[in-house]
């Protein structure tokens, strides 16, 4: 509307011709990069507020540097404050966090799935970097071989002595005799490996003992044991998930039948749990580095502290109850570390 040829004041401020001249036309990108559509860039819906109603997309976005930075970060952690959120809880009141977390308050945390990528992929990182992974190669195990080796001539030159002393005295020697048929195989099987990098199994009782269908396999880790430490240290990693699925059917174990904690339940607090131990294993890596060994040992006493709390808290247990179910934890911990090594194991020797 006009007054005697004059656009009012406040048709100016709320988007009128004079309104509308300082920002760039709809759709088109202003210097710092922000973007002035009036229907969302997704599913073109009409904006109301700074998030489409209809597919929840971002109302306005920017088309910048810092804008894709901040997206990287945010689609990772969303850290305007999840984080912050999240961690500390994870580390001192990791059951209330699994608690909370599993009634409904998922805006306010970190996921525990998108964490423990996160988690996984830093821990690996770091112990590359601190060469943590390096450790076991081609080199440490012909020491092995070679100690090994050792070893067992130190026991045929016992077992013959023993078989001398016997001889002299007039007594049995059979049992000595089969023991140290069997030495001198394992040191001929032993030199066969360290000499030519070739597991040769030539005792009939030998090739007895194995099946035909490992003979292949064990004959190319023989071959090359720097390939298999390889295969080993990118599959932890590739299917470092895999804790997960073989860690709940045991932390069902520990509430057999309970209608009030379920499997989503044991999920939660099963991956916020290896959330806190990627993370304990990143500490201890970087003391390690800086030769704080004994530091870093001490590192894994706060384990069992972590998992009386975090039961305590999530299954909302008495003293007792989080106690037992802790120890439990310890010898479900070594059964699914072994199940979960030797998986590793099948896909770098059968790979």
């Amino acid at each position: 509307m006009r007054m005697n040829g004059v656009e009012p004041l406040a048709d100016a401020v709320t988007g009128g011709v004079v309104g509308r001249a300082v920002e760039p036309p709809a759709g088109e990108v202003a210097r710092d990069g922000h973007t002035t559509e009036r229907n969302c860039l997704n599913c073109e819906t009409p904006l109301v507020g700074d998030y489409c109603h209809s597919c929840g997309q971002r109302g306005h976005v920017h088309r910048s540097l810092h804008a894709f930075g901040h997206d990287l970060l945010h689609g990772v952690f969303h850290f305007e404050g999840k984080i912050w959120r999240t961690l500390p809880l994870l580390a001192w009141r990791p059951g209330e966090l699994t608690r909370r977390y599993i009634e409904g308050q998922r805006a306010t945390f970190v996921s525990p799935i998108a964490l423990f990528l996160f988690c996984v992929f830093l821990m690996f990182a770091v112990l590359s970097l601190t060469g943590m992974l390096s450790t076991a190669s081609g080199d440490n195990i012909r020491e092995g071989i070679a100690n090994s080796a050792q070893e067992q001539r130190a026991l045929i030159a016992r077992l013959e002595a023993e078989r001398a002393t016997a001889m002299s005295r007039e007594l049995p020697t059979a049992e000595i005799d089969r023991k140290l048929r069997g030495a001198r195989d394992d040191l001929q099987v032993t030199e066969a490996f360290r000499d030519r990098g070739v597991l040769e199994i030539n005792p009939a009782d030998e090739q007895a003992t194995i099946a035909p269908w490992l003979k292949g396999p064990i004959e190319k880790v023989a071959k090359n044991p720097d390939l298999l430490f390889y295969k080993l240290k990118t599959n932890a990693y590739k299917f470092s998930w895999m804790l997960i699925p073989l860690s709940v059917p045991f932390m069902w174990l520990l509430f057999p039948f309970s209608r009030r904690y379920r499997m989503y339940d044991h999920t939660v607090f099963v991956t916020y749990s290896l959330c806190f131990m990627t993370l304990l294993a990143i500490i201890g890596a970087v003391l390690m580095k800086a030769e704080l060994s004994n530091a870093a040992g001490l590192l894994w006493l706060i384990v069992p502290v972590h998992w009386y709390r975090q039961l305590k808290g999530a299954y909302q247990l008495s003293r007792v109850g989080a106690l037992w179910r802790t120890a439990a934890l310890v010898l479900i911990t070594a059964v699914t570390t072994t199940f979960f090594l030797l998986i590793l194991l099948g896909l770098g020797i059968f790979d």
